[in-house]
C-alpha cells in the first residue's frame, strides 16, 4: 500500500477554479470505479490550503491516478496559475486502523 499526503496553498482568487478542478477529479475517479484508488481532498481552515489525502493498494493503481486526464489538467492548472505556497509531498506509512481500506 502507498499513502500519499499533499498539502499547498492556493491563491485566494484561485481557490474556486480548484474546487472545480478537483471536483473533475473526483467525477474521473467514480466514474473509473477503481477499488485500488482512495482519494479525498479537505480545505483546511484559512479557506486557502487545500490538503490531499491518497491511499493506493499499488503503485499501477498509483500511476492511475496520476494519468487521469482530469488530474494532469488539475495539476498542470494549479502550478500556472494557482499556488501561494508550492505543495509538499510526504509519504505515509500505515500504523494502524478501525477499518480494512483494501481486502
Amino acid at each position: 500500500m502507498k499513502i500519499v499526503r499533499v498539502q499547498y496553498t492556493a491563491k485566494q482568487e484561485y481557490v474556486e477554479k480548484n474546487r472545480e478542478n478537483i471536483s473533475r477529479v473526483m467525477d474521473e475517479l467514480r466514474k473509473l470505479n477503481n477499488p485500488g484508488i482512495k482519494y479525498s481532498v479537505f480545505l483546511l481552515n484559512d479557506g486557502k490550503s487545500f490538503m490531499h489525502f491518497a491511499m493506493f493498494d499499488s503503485e499501477e493503481s498509483q500511476k492511475i491516478h496520476n494519468n487521469l486526464e482530469s488530474f494532469k489538467r488539475f495539476t498542470s492548472e494549479l502550478r500556472a496559475n494557482g499556488l501561494e505556497t508550492p505543495p509538499v509531498s510526504e509519504s505515509l506509512a500505515l500504523v494502524g486502523s478501525s477499518i480494512d481500506f483494501f481486502n
